[in-house]
């Protein structure tokens, strides 16, 4: 592993591991006020666009950052999966 996949983990790791604390948040308030699905959409190519680039380099090495691009990527469709329900729902009048 040389040096800038180092880096790019270090990269992956610090955004997904900020998914699990905003799908709880999501999760226990049952509101999505302030959250952007479009912002959630974004990333999701953003990852897509890392896997790409992952499979393009074809270095057989780096194949493992590609399963670091899905995790975070299931992260982020957990959010906006939430953010979906969640906002039929308060809209509906259903929310707390």
């Amino acid at each position: 592993m040389d040096a800038s996949h180092l880096f790019e983990f270090a990269m992956l790791f610090a955004f997904g591991f900020s998914w699990p604390f905003a799908i709880w948040k999501t999760f226990r308030a049952k509101r999505v006020d302030g959250k952007s699905p479009l912002f959630m959409v974004i990333v999701l190519a953003g990852y897509c666009c890392g896997i790409v680039a992952r499979i393009v380099d074809a270095d057989a090495g780096n194949d493992w950052l590609c399963g670091v691009y899905l995790l975070d990527m299931a992260l982020v469709s957990t959010d906006l999966a939430l953010y979906f329900h969640y906002s039929r729902k308060n809209r509906r009048g259903e929310g707390r």
